[in-house]
C-alpha cells in the first residue's frame, strides 16, 4: 500500500507521477495548474486530499484527456485571474448537484421485466452466524440479508432498492465518511436471487463484503434515471472533491457474484463498479452488461478505476460498453477477463505495473489501450499473456518510442507472451498514429519494448523476444496453471464446522488454542472448517491436517500470542499446513494470520504440504503484523524521527516486535497456490483515527524454499527488516505480480537491527550505523532456478519517513533492492524499483546490473526484462519437460513480416517456432525498419522527472 504520509518535509503533497503525470509540464503555479483541470468539469475529475497526504492528484473518466489540455493551456501562458477562476468554478458546481454523490434519488421506470422472488441453497444465506467483534461488542449484525427487515429490499425489478441496501450497509455503524479505516465494523451485505433497481451508487463501506447467491447470482440493475459515478462505489467522492477513504488505503473489501446491468442508462454515462481500492481487495464471479452502442460516444464502463494501490480481481465478463474496463493503479493482478463487443475492451489510464493474464477479447474494436502520448507515457508497465484477441481490429495501442525516445524513456513498457491474435486481428501491436508496429493474424509467443538485461548488458528493444521454457509442472496447456477460489455452491450449510460453535471463544482474550486444534482433528471427510469472525488468541502451533478445506467469516484472525512464540532462537509456526512429507490438499480462504502482542518467534503461516496441481489452494488470506483492535501494538509504538532506535527504551524494543517470518513455504513444499494475499507489517493504525505512524519490527516477509511448482497471484508483502521476498534452493517458482515496500522507519535503525534470531539463508549486512542506504532488500533470489516473475513493484519512499531521497539524481532512499546470487535461470519481467540506486545486483553485490538513473519510468525506474542469462532454452537442474519453448533471440525492430508455412502447427498457441508466430505456425521474422539502432548498453540516462507539489482545496464534481 501506499501509505500516505508520502509528503515532504514542508508539508506539501508530494506528487509521484499518478494519472498522466504532471511532472512533464512547465508549471507557471502549481495551485493555478490543479484549478486548470476543473475546466474539463463532467469529463474529468480532480482528485485533491487534505494536507500531509501522499495523494493522486489526477485521474480522468473520459476520452478527452485533461492533461492535453492542460499542457496546451499552461503552455507560453504568464497570467491568469486566479480569484475570478474559482469563483465561477465554485459557480458552476453548485449548479450542478445532480452530478454529486449525494445526489437525490431518480425517478423509477414505469415498466420493467421483473424476476420472481428466488430462494437458493447457497450455504452464505442460512449458516449459523457466531462471529464477534473485537472490543466492540455491541456493534452487529456482522451479517445482513438486504430482502431482511429492518432493510427490506424487493429485489423485484420494480421497486427502488437503494435506500434500503444502503441501509443494510450502514446499520449498527460501519466505516463510513469520516472513518479513516477500522477493523471494528465488518460487514457482510448478502444479496439473494433477484434484481435489484437502484437510482444512485450503492456505497460500500470499509470492511465490506457485498456477496451475491453464487448458484444464481442476483442482477443490480441501475434504472433509466439512476445519477451518480456507479452502481456500486467503494470510495465516493463528496461535494468538496475529497475522497471518503484515502484511496492507497483503502484495503479490505470484496464484491462477488453479480450481474450489473447499466443499459437502461445512456451510453454517454454510466460504470458498474466505481473501483478505487488498495490490498486486500477482490472482485470475483461479475458480468457487466452495458450498451452496445458501437459510436465514439458510448463512454459506459464496467469498471471504472482512477486510482489506488492494489489489487486483485478476476473471473469478469464485460458485455458492451465504451470500455470493458478503465482502469489506473498502482500495481495489480488480473486473470480470466471475457470482453465481448466492447468499443476498447482493456483501457489502461495509468499504472506502475499490471498483469493481464488469460483475457479472452472478441468482437471489440480495439483489445488492449496502453496508448497515452510518447512524449507523456502515463503507463509504466504492462506483462499480457496466456489471452486471445479475436475479430478485433487492434489488438494493443501503444505510443512507446524508441526514436524518438518516449518520455520518460521507459513508461509504456509491454511484454506480450502466448497471446493468440490469429483470428481476424489484423493489427498485433499500433503505434499511437495509427502505424502497424507488429501485423496481426498471428500467434504472440513472445514480444516486447522497453529495456531489456541480460546481466549487466542491457539494450532498448521493440522487437521479438526469446520466452523462457517452464516446467511441465507450472503449466496447464499451453497457459501458466490457475485456478479460481472456490466457493463451495453445492456444499450445504450444514457441513461447515464452526469453531465457535465447537468450543472456541474468538473473543481475544481466551485461549482457543486447544479448541481449534480439537476441531482439525475431529474434521470429517466433506466437512469445511469455519472461522467465524473473530479474533482468535493462539499460544501454540495449530497442525492443520493434509486434507482440509477452511474458510473464514470476513477475515477472522488467528493470532499468536505468549511465551510460546517468544523465542526468535528457536521459531515455530502458527499455522502449520502439513507436516513434512505429507502429500494431500488444503484450501484457505478468507482469514488473516496476525499477533496479539509482540511474537518474535512466529511464524505465521508455514506451509509444508506436497499437493497434486490444483489441488491446494489459498485465496484473499493475509498478515496483518501490528496496527490494529486487540494487537496491543498501536500507540505505544508510535513512530519519532528524532529519536534514534538505540535511544528508543528497551520496553519499546520488546514491545513493537512483530514476528519472526510471515509466510514461509518450506522445501518439503510443492504445489502452493496462492493468489491475492498481502503480508503486512503494520506501518500505520488501521484504527487509531489519522492512522499515526508505527514502527513494528518483523524480521522476514515470505520465504519459499520450495522444489516447485509454487504459484503466486498478486501477492504483496511489505515492512520486514530482513527481506519482503526471498526464494532460497527454491526451484520452478512462478510469481505474477509481486509488490514491495521497504520499512519506513529504516535507516532508523538500519538493517538487520530491530530483531534477533537469525535464519543461515538470512542476508548480511555489514551495515554502518550511519548508513542511510542499508535496507531490507524486495526480493532476493538464492541458490535457485527456474524462476519467473511476471511483474514486480518493489519500491521504497522514505529514509527514517523522510523523502528527501526521492529528489532526482540519484533517488537512494536505499542501495540495493534485488539480488540475485547463486542462481540460474532467472527471468523478471517488468522490474519496477522506486529510489534504489540498483535495481538488480548479483554476486553478493559486488556487480549492480541495473540501474534506476538509466530506466526511468512513469514514477518507478522500470526494466522490461531481466535475466542471468544461463539458460534460454529450458529449466535448469530439472529433468520435467517443457511446458513453453523458447524463441528466437532479442533483436530490435519496429516491424515484423510474416512468411508462409504449413498449417500443422497452427493448433497450438505455443509451438517451437521463434518469437512470433502466424496462424499458420510459421516464425515471423523481425527486421529492422526505420527504428534506431538499440544501444548496447543502457549509456542513456533517461530525463530526470519532475515532480509538482501541490496543496490545494478545490470543489468539484462527481461524474462517470
Amino acid at each position: 500500500m501506499r501509505r500516505e504520509d508520502a509528503v515532504a518535509s514542508n508539508g506539501k503533497v508530494y506528487q509521484d507521477g499518478y494519472g498522466r503525470g504532471l511532472q512533464h509540464f512547465r508549471v507557471v503555479n502549481e495551485t493555478e495548474l490543479t484549478l486548470l483541470t476543473l475546466l474539463t468539469l463532467g469529463l474529468t475529475r480532480l482528485t485533491l486530499k487534505r494536507p500531509g497526504r501522499k495523494q493522486n492528484t489526477i485521474h480522468q473518466s473520459g476520452i478527452p484527456f485533461i492533461i492535453d489540455f492542460i499542457n496546451f493551456f499552461s503552455s507560453g501562458r504568464t497570467t491568469f485571474n486566479m480569484f475570478s477562476f474559482s469563483a465561477a468554478m465554485r459557480l458552476l458546481l453548485l449548479a450542478a448537484p445532480a452530478m454529486l454523490v449525494s445526489a437525490a434519488p431518480a425517478s423509477i421506470p414505469e415498466t420493467q421485466q421483473l424476476d420472481t422472488r428466488q430462494s437458493s441453497s447457497y450455504w452464505v444465506a442460512d449458516i449459523a452466524r457466531n462471529g464477534k467483534v473485537f472490543n466492540n461488542t455491541g456493534f452487529g449484525p456482522i451479517f445482513r440479508n438486504v430482502k431482511d427487515a429492518p432493510y427490506g429490499a424487493a429485489g423485484d425489478g420494480t421497486t427502488d432498492d437503494t435506500n434500503a441496501i444502503n441501509l443494510a450497509i450502514s446499520a449498527g455503524g460501519t466505516c463510513a465518511h469520516g472513518c479513516d479505516s477500522s477493523t471494528k465494523a465488518p460487514a457482510i451485505i448478502y444479496f439473494p436471487p433477484g434484481k435489484y433497481l437502484v437510482s444512485k451508487p450503492i456505497i460500500q463501506n470499509y470492511f465490506t463484503q457485498f456477496i451475491g447467491d453464487a448458484i444464481n447470482p442476483p442482477t443490480l440493475l441501475a434504472s433509466s434515471s439512476f445519477a451518480g459515478i456507479a452502481v456500486i462505489d467503494s470510495d465516493p467522492y463528496d461535494d468538496t472533491g475529497a475522497n471518503w477513504w484515502i484511496n492507497q488505503n483503502n484495503f479490505y473489501r470484496q464484491v462477488r457474484n453479480f450481474v450489473i446491468d447499466i443499459t437502461a442508462l445512456p451510453s454517454t454515462q454510466g460504470a458498474g463498479i466505481h473501483w478505487q481500492v488498495a490490498q486486500a481487495t477482490s472482485i470475483q464471479n461479475v458480468t457487466f452488461n452495458m450498451n452496445k452502442d458501437t459510436s465514439s460516444a458510448n463512454a459506459q464502463k464496467g469498471i471504472f478505476m482512477d486510482n489506488g494501490s492494489g489489487g486483485f480481481f478476476g473471473d469478469l465478463t464485460f458485455n458492451g460498453g465504451g470500455f470493458g474496463a478503465w482502469l489506473g493503479n498502482q500495481q495489480f493482478t488480473t486473470r480470466n477477463l471475457v470482453f465481448n463487443g466492447c468499443n476498447t475492451a482493456f483501457f489502461m489510464n495509468w499504472n506502475w505495473g499490471w498483469t493481464l493474464k488469460s483475457a479472452s477479447i472478441n468482437n471489440c474494436k480495439v483489445g488492449v489501450d496502453i496508448a497515452t502520448g510518447p512524449a507523456n507515457q502515463s503507463v509504466g508497465s504492462l506483462v499480457f499473456l496466456d489471452s486471445q484477441i479475436s475479430n478485433t481490429p487492434v489488438g494493443v495501442n501503444t505510443s512507446f518510442s524508441i526514436n524518438p525516445e518516449s518520455v520518460p524513456v521507459n513508461g509504456g513498457t509491454l511484454y506480450i507472451e502466448n497471446v493468440d491474435m490469429s483470428q481476424n486481428v489484423p493489427t498485433a501491436v499500433q503505434g499511437d498514429t495509427g502505424n502497424q508496429i507488429l501485423p496481426g493474424n498471428t500467434v504472440i509467443q513472445s514480444w516486447g519494448q522497453g529495456t531489456s538485461y541480460t546481466g549487466s548488458s542491457g539494450s532498448r528493444v521493440q522487437a521479438a523476444m526469446s520466452a523462457p521454457s517452464k516446467a511441465s509442472s507450472l503449466m496447464a496447456g499451453n497457459k501458466v496453471f490457475e485456478r479460481s477460489k472456490p466457493q463451495y455452491e453445492t456444499v450445504t450449510s450444514s457441513s461447515f464446522v464452526s469453531v465457535i460453535s465447537s468450543g472456541a471463544a474468538g473473543d481475544g482474550v481466551t485461549d482457543d488454542t486447544q479448541a481449534i486444534q480439537n476441531v482439525f482433528d475431529k474434521i470429517e471427510d466433506g466437512q469445511i472448517v469455519y472461522f467465524d469472525h473473530g479474533l482468535y488468541r493462539v499460544t501454540d502451533t495449530i497442525k492443520v491436517p493434509k486434507n482440509v478445506k477452511i474458510t473464514g467469516e470476513i477475515w477472522p484472525v488467528i493470532a499468536a500470542n505468549g511465551s510460546g512464540f517468544g523465542d526468535p532462537t528457536n521459531p515455530k509456526p502458527l499455522f502449520q499446513v502439513g507436516q513434512p512429507g505429507d502429500t494431500g490438499a488444503v484450501e484457505m480462504s478468507d482469514l488473516v494470520f496476525g499477533n496479539i502482542g509482540p511474537a518474535p518467534g512466529a511464524v505465521l503461516l508455514e506451509w509444508n504440504l506436497q499437493s497434486a496441481q490444483g489441488a491446494s489452494g489459498v485465496w484473499d488470506v493475509h498478515a496483518r503484523v501490528g496496527g490494529y483492535n486487540g494487537t496491543n501494538q498501536g500507540m505505544n509504538c508510535y513512530h519519532n524521527e528524532n529519536v534514534t532506535f538505540a535511544e528508543k527504551s528497551q520496553d519499546y524494543k520488546t514491545e513493537c516486535q512483530g514476528v519472526f517470518t510471515m509466510l514461509h513455504i518450506t522445501s518439503s513444499a510443492s504445489g502452493a497456490y496462492f493468489e491475492n494475499s498481502w503480508w503486512w507489517t503494520a506501518d500505520h493504525s488501521l484504527d487509531t483515527g489519522g492512522s499515526p505512524q508505527i514502527d513494528i519490527y518483523t524480521g522476514r516477509g515470505v520465504l519459499i524454499e520450495s522444489p516447485g511448482p509454487s504459484w503466486l497471484y498478486g501477492t504483496a508483502s511489505e515492512h520486514s527488516v530482513l527481506y519482503n521476498y526471498q526464494l532460497s534452493g527454491a526451484q520452478n517458482i512462478w510469481m505474477g505480480m509481486i509488490q514491495s515496500e521497504t520499512p519506513y522507519f529504516q535507516p532508523n535503525p538500519v538493517a538487520p537491527q530491530g530483531i534477533s534470531g537469525s535464519l543461515p539463508s538470512d542476508p548480511v549486512f555489514n551495515c554502518q550505523a550511519d548508513d542511510t542506504t542499508c535496507d531490507s532488500w524486495g526480493l532476493r533470489v538464492v541458490n535457485s532456478s527456474s524462476v519467473f516473475v511476471y511483474s514486480a513493484g518493489l519500491y521504497s519512499f522514505f529514509n527514517n519517513y523522510g523523502q528527501d531521497c526521492l529528489n532526482d539524481n540519484p533517488q537512494d532512499c536505499q542501495k540495493n533492492m534485488v539480488a540475485v546470487d547463486g542462481s540460474s535461470d532467472v527471468h523478471l519481467f517488468a522490474l519496477s524499483t522506486k529510489a534504489s540506486v540498483n535495481m538488480v545486483t548479483e554476486n553478493d553485490g559486488a556487480t549492480d546490473d541495473a540501474k534506476d538513473a538509466d530506466n526511468r519510468g512513469v514514477f518507478p525506474a522500470v526494466v522490461l526484462q531481466w535475466t542471468d542469462g544461463s539458460s534460454s532454452n529450458g529449466p535448469n537442474n530439472s529433468t520435467e519437460s517443457s511446458g513453453s519453448s523458447s524463441a528466437a533471440p532479442v533483436v530490435s525492430s519496429s516491424a515484423a513480416s510474416s512468411a508462409a508455412a504449413s498449417s500443422a502447427a497452427a493448433s497450438s498457441p505455443i509451438a517451437s517456432a521463434p518469437g512470433v508466430q502466424s496462424s499458420a505456425g510459421s516464425a515471423v521474422s523481425s527486421a529492422a525498419a526505420d527504428a534506431s539502432p538499440a544501444p548496447s548498453s543502457p549509456a542513456y540516462v533517461a530525463t530526470d522527472v519532475k515532480y509538482t507539489t501541490i496543496m490545494v482545496t478545490a470543489t468539484t464534481t462527481v461524474t462517470a
